[in-house]
């Protein structure tokens, strides 16, 4: 069985998507567990109505310390061997779930499974296209702008018992929780990256994540995190590291060269 967890507080604009969202994956080996923050929306009286026609939606409804917090009690309340995080505002490609549970039954206990995902603005348009294809921690090391790192939980699933290697998510951490679970997963899993588009995040004004990289602190967070994490790095892999940092320099240095000889030549011929 594969357990999709949703944590929500206060999502009555999504909520009904979100759930719709699970039940229109067709997927029978599914169970659709929501951990409510005690909203005080109508998201609660929502989670209720389809709760009582679909019995694979399990749920609650109490105070948490945050998103971290529920995640966990999502994880507690899980039956299946097989995990993934649907937040209420984000959404599954057609077919994901069944197309996950079918790979996983060729892959070794632990293992993350990462797959892409779109990234849509307010307006409905998809604005980059998240495709993290190298997941070893010395790739996730050289930072985003050389190596991307899956953006959102709608891509990527994994075994319920990777928890029993790595613990849960730290329940102090809100903003960079996600993250914080890729780096520690990728070292005691394995890692089977699928170049399909399964997740859908949607990133816009008003959002959590959306307002904390306008105001720059989601950037200094991961810059932080990654810096945490390179001090328990042996001294091969920071040697692996600064190798590949060096090969990415001169690759940079070498396009700008190339980039300038051809404004050169096209200004020579101009003239």
């Amino acid at each position: 069985m594969i357990s999709i967890i949703t944590p929500v507080y206060n999502g009555e604009r999504f909520i009904e998507f979100c759930i719709r969202n699970i039940i229109e994956q067709n997927c029978i080996d599914v169970e659709h567990i929501i951990v409510d923050g005690c909203s005080t929306d109508r998201t609660v009286e929502i989670i209720k109505e389809y709760a009582e026609k679909y019995p694979h939606i399990h749920w609650i409804s109490e105070k948490d310390k945050g998103q971290s917090d529920a995640m966990n009690k999502g994880i507690a309340m899980a039956g299946g061997e097989i995990i993934g995080f649907l937040n209420v505002d984000d959404f599954y490609e057609p077919g994901v779930l069944n197309r996950a549970v079918e790979l996983f039954k060729a892959l070794p206990e632990p293992s993350l499974l990462v797959g892409n995902c779109n990234l849509w603005d307010d307006e409905d348009k998809i604005i980059e296209k998240n495709m993290p294809s190298k997941l070893k921690i010395t790739d996730l090391m050289l930072g985003w702008f050389i190596n991307q790192f899956p953006v959102n939980p709608s891509q990527y699933f994994y075994h319920k018992s990777l928890h029993d290697k790595i613990g849960l998510y730290k329940v102090e951490d809100d903003f960079a929780m996600d993250l914080d679970f890729i780096l520690r997963a990728v070292q005691a899993a394995n890692v089977k990256y699928v170049n399909e588009f399964w997740g859908n995040y949607r990133f816009f004004k008003g959002t959590k994540t959306y307002e904390e990289t306008q105001m720059g602190r989601s950037y200094q967070r991961c810059v932080d995190l990654l810096n945490n994490y390179r001090k328990e790095l042996s001294v091969c892999q920071i040697i692996d590291i600064k190798i590949n940092e060096g090969f990415y320099m001169i690759q940079n240095i070498i396009k700008k060269i190339l980039h300038l000889t051809a404004c050169y030549l096209f200004l020579g011929k101009r003239k």
